[in-house]
């Protein structure tokens, strides 16, 4: 039988490879420059969509200091972006405890506390935001209970975020590896200590994304407390509107405040999320 003819085989072609990705190795200073460009086009993009709309920015110059909340209303109260702030931070502070608590109740292994964290978080889930600020304004004294405008919207506020944020902090304490709390607890430490020191810092890397991004969502739902009489940014940019007949000007204006505020949320969340993903890398 005759050997089999030796096949030689011949070293891969380099010039037929895909070249590198080299997007990957561009310089983080670079990165931002041209990030930081394209949000100028993008601006004077807009700024140029609004400039052709005949906008009078005499009344916008009038009107912005109502607006942002730098004057007080007729009795004496904050109004405008600044009453929208007040009731954002007390809404979030709020939100934070109802969260925190309901995420422990539905991780517990009492039935009570199960039962009772899970009946809140769907009662809230499942109904509307607007529903539950008219119950708690409008249906509420019928029952006895008589709350003041600016106390039930942040209540409501308060209620209908902290259900979400509970879930929201459940997926990140539950991300972390149940090694990591074991390897913990067999050193010696106590279980408040692995809380603090072991399962949050973790647990906040995945918490802090979702968690921003409602309370930026919380920023822009404040303006339904304008249903109940409250002098807050969008209620002001509406009444202006109406007394001047320029809704654009109003609109356009308290739509950009809100946007700047926006902007801070997203700045310190980005801080956030620098400080607690430290260690973890792209």
């Amino acid at each position: 039988m005759a050997p089999l003819p030796e096949v030689k085989t011949s070293p891969p072609d380099t010039q037929t490879l895909p070249p590198a990705d080299t997007g990957m190795f561009t310089s983080p200073r670079a990165f931002k420059i041209k990030t930081a460009l394209t949000w100028l086009i993008l601006l004077s993009l807009v700024l140029g969509l609004f400039g052709k709309m005949g906008l009078q920015w005499d009344l916008i110059e009038q009107k912005l200091p109502f607006l942002l909340g730098l004057r007080l209303s007729p009795d004496g109260f904050i109004q405008g972006a600044a009453l929208t702030i007040l009731i954002t931070a007390c809404s979030m502070f709020f939100c934070l405890f109802l969260g925190l608590i309901t995420a422990l109740g539905r991780m517990s292994d009492n039935a009570l506390a199960f039962g009772c964290a899970t009946f809140y978080a769907s009662l809230f889930r499942g109904t509307p935001l607007l529903v539950q600020v008219l119950i708690i304004y409008l249906a509420l004294p019928q029952a006895g209970i008589v709350l003041g405008a600016l106390s039930s919207g942040i209540i409501a506020l308060s209620l209908n975020y902290g259900a979400y944020l509970a879930e929201t902090i459940r997926s990140g304490v539950l991300s972390v590896p149940r090694g990591q709390k074991e390897a913990a607890m067999a050193l010696g430490l106590s279980s408040w200590t692995v809380a603090v020191h072991v399962t949050a810092p973790q647990a906040l890397r995945i918490i802090i994304p979702p968690a921003g991004s409602m309370f930026i969502s919380m920023l822009k739902d404040s303006s339904l407390v304008s249903l109940m009489g409250l002098w807050e940014l969008n209620f002001l940019a509406q009444s202006y509107g109406r007394s001047t007949y320029r809704y654009m000007e109003m609109l356009a204006t308290a739509a950009a405040i809100y946007w700047m505020m926006s902007i801070v949320l997203e700045l310190f969340q980005s801080r956030l999320e620098r400080r607690f993903g430290q260690g973890y890398r792209r």
